[in-house]
């Protein structure tokens, strides 16, 4: 740890171990106390009880991988330490601490009794309550300008953050941002670092600096990371293609993948999320729904991990220097599926329109609001910023540009209403062959494809959303080769299955409990 770093930890733990509100007291503000809670929580048990082992167990906001420090403070199960420690901050025993969530499931309430007793064996008292309503409103009311007392009315949440850009994680508590954590700035100098550089070695080491120094302040206390499970018939075989994030987009080698011929002599492979009544579009949410999947192509392709490789619809991919001007090659002779060419004026009609639609994916949306000019000669396409964006090369390989020939004048509130979304054209691997509305969508391969013709001949994908409730059923029915779930349930059923396997991936996806930290209203 570098000592400019030691000292700022130093002194923010120094502030928080005594309450600045001495009218309003929170005795959460302190930072020994929220130490306390995250000792009192047996989570190693937790994971192999509650989850049956489908989870790890977190020691940081940020998942494991290269943008994370080594030797952080697991704050493994020790109630004595979290007695001392409370015992050293005066903890009011007396107090009990509402705690908030947001989940329906029947895990989220089991959790919650176990962290009431977890907690109780300690001398910390809570009570928990689902929230309804305007969920995001009572989770994120910021304080007044000037103010420091608090705009939400628990003491702790327990709820998610999953993340495309890991900057995500830590942004949310730059000053007057965050409703539970008051500004700090040491703190924002850190995520400022972060933010600072395209350079991924640089933004290595500043992710390593600030998740230390939130390993010790427990803005959230991380609690575990929730795992993607994906699921494939023994009759497919992807051939050394690689697994990762599915609900974003990486290189999948699709193109590669076979499967063995059904009892017709067809190589058919079947998956869900198809839609039910249109297709969705790819700009929220990139890589869930089969036809982002492999319908789509974007300029980038990423790794399992989603960090920025080569170039798919680009062969070349220039960066400046100074990170504020990137420049990509297309390649030849691009086509949609209905065979009009794909040009560099339909990327900069896509980026253009995607910044006037609703519902836009948010790291997509921080790169196109820093763009200064884009401009095509030919096959090259050159976009300037003006502020540098970390994560432009990410969203590059994320962002799905769409025929401008089909979807030019589309009103920005009628795009998804479009006609187009009924039976949609891209240019990836796969291309529509038939659309059943709410019953069956069958894909052919992309004769023209420009990463070659794929060997599967046919995939047919069954309607459903992320969640897909039918799941075990086509499984057992052998209508089911691909496909991915957060669900611990469907994972140990499809385990059970002789013809299935599963194939754990960590993702960005990270279960804490945030603690406000603010003044509590005066009484």
């Amino acid at each position: 740890m570098n000592k400019m770093l030691s000292l700022a930890i130093a002194a923010a733990v120094s502030m928080t171990s005594h309450s600045a509100y001495a009218d309003r007291v929170n005795q959460l503000a302190d930072q020994r106390v929220r130490a306390a809670i995250a000792y009192a929580i047996d989570m190693d048990t937790i994971v192999e009880t509650l989850f049956e082992g489908k989870a790890i167990v977190a020691d940081s906001m940020i998942p494991n991988g290269p943008y994370k420090a080594s030797g952080l403070e697991r704050y493994e199960y020790n109630p004595d330490k979290a007695r001392s420690l409370l015992a050293e901050a005066a903890w009011d025993d007396s107090q009990v601490l509402d705690i908030v969530y947001y989940y329906g499931d029947q895990l989220t309430a089991d959790l919650m009794v176990a962290l009431q007793a977890y907690l109780g064996d300690v001398g910390v008292q809570m009570t928990y309550r689902k929230l309804e309503g305007d969920v995001g409103g009572q989770l994120n009311a910021l304080p007044a300008v000037g103010s420091d007392t608090s705009a939400v009315t628990w003491d702790i949440a327990y709820g998610a953050r999953a993340a495309l850009a890991l900057q995500e994680y830590y942004n949310q508590y730059y000053t007057s941002r965050n409703s539970y954590t008051p500004g700090d700035s040491n703190r924002d100098a850190l995520i400022d670092a972060i933010n600072g550089t395209v350079d991924v070695s640089q933004q290595q080491e500043a992710f390593k600096s600030l998740t230390q120094y939130e390993n010790l302040m427990l803005s959230d206390i991380a609690l575990y990371y929730q795992q993607l499970f994906i699921y494939e018939s023994a009759r497919l075989s992807r051939n050394g293609g690689q697994y990762g994030n599915d609900q974003f987009v990486y290189d999948w080698g699709v193109t590669n993948w076979t499967v063995e011929p059904n009892d017709d002599g067809k190589k058919v492979m079947y998956t869900n999320t198809a839609p039910s009544t249109f297709f969705d579009h790819p700009w929220l949410n990139p890589g869930i729904y089969v036809f982002s999947k492999f319908g789509l192509d974007r300029l980038m392709t990423a790794d399992g991990a989603l960090a920025p490789t080569e170039g798919q619809l680009a062969e070349t991919v220039d960066v400046s220097s100074d990170g504020m001007s990137v420049t990509f090659g297309l390649k030849e002779n691009l086509t949609w599926h209905d065979g009009q060419p794909l040009t560099a004026d339909d990327v900069i009609w896509s980026i253009e329109t995607a910044m006037t639609v609703p519902g836009i994916n948010a790291v997509f949306s921080n790169t196109f609001d820093a763009i200064s000019d884009m401009s095509a000669d030919g096959n090259s396409l050159t976009i300037n910023f003006a502020k540098l964006d970390p994560n432009m090369l990410l969203t590059f390989s994320q962002f799905a540009p769409l025929p401008k020939h089909l979807l030019d004048g589309v009103k920005p509130n009628e795009f998804q209403q479009h006609p187009f979304w009924q039976s949609p054209v891209g240019s990836g691997p796969f291309k529509i062959a038939e659309v059943q509305m709410n019953d069956f969508v069958r894909f052919t391969p992309f004769e023209a494809y420009h990463g070659g013709v794929a060997k599967i001949e046919e995939i047919v994908a069954f309607p459903s959303g992320e969640n897909d409730g039918n799941v075990i059923q086509n499984a057992e029915a052998g209508r089911l080769d691909y496909g991915f779930t957060k669900s611990v349930g469907d994972v140990k059923a499809l385990e059970d299955m002789n013809h299935m396997r599963v194939i754990p991936a960590d993702i960005p996806y990270t279960r804490s409990l945030r603690v406000n930290k603010f003044a509590n209203i005066a009484e």
